[in-house]
């Protein structure tokens, strides 16, 4: 027996998947006591970014066509998202002598700068993104976020490219 799924369903999946994804960020945060950096925020941003995409997709349910536009535009924010994780993974795997000084917080970023230079200093990383405080199966969480996002980007991928 084969379970055959909708393009919206799949939509769907995704949209409760980065929900499900978010509620273990939160469960982390304020249950697991990880705080998060400010990479770890940006990651977050993109999974919310690709859930209301693909709610929005799925809400929509527009033909084929609109199903491969909405899904181009869960992908580049699943592309986003996984190149954050990406960029953490880096600076974790520096050796601690070249791991950037940790900066100033994120609010206090945001209240004291532009918007642009915020961005800036948060992309370069810094000692707080490099601490690996939390592993499942020997991989640091910014791992588990990228291969989320792996799974986004083809879940999108095949229910944009099928032929039915």
């Amino acid at each position: 027996m084969s379970i055959r799924l909708s393009r919206r369903q799949g939509f769907f999946l995704v949209a409760a998947g980065c929900a499900a994804a978010m509620g273990f960020a939160l469960y982390s945060q304020y249950v697991l006591q990880l705080e998060p950096c400010p990479l770890c925020i940006f990651q977050r941003v993109g999974v919310i970014a690709v859930g209301l995409i693909a709610l929005l997709a799925a809400l929509h349910n527009p033909g084929r066509g609109g199903y491969r536009l909405w899904a181009g535009l869960g992908v580049l924010a699943a592309l986003a998202g996984g190149a954050v994780s990406v960029r953490q993974l880096w600076l974790q795997s520096l050796p601690e002598d070249q791991v950037p000084a940790c900066g100033p917080g994120l609010d206090y970023l945001m209240e004291t700068s532009p918007l642009w230079d915020v961005l800036s200093k948060v992309f370069k990383g810094s000692g707080e993104c490099a601490k690996v405080d939390w592993t499942f199966l020997g991989q640091a969480m910014p791992f588990w976020v990228a291969v989320f996002f792996v799974g986004v980007i083809a879940m999108q991928l095949w229910l944009a490219m099928r032929k039915d």
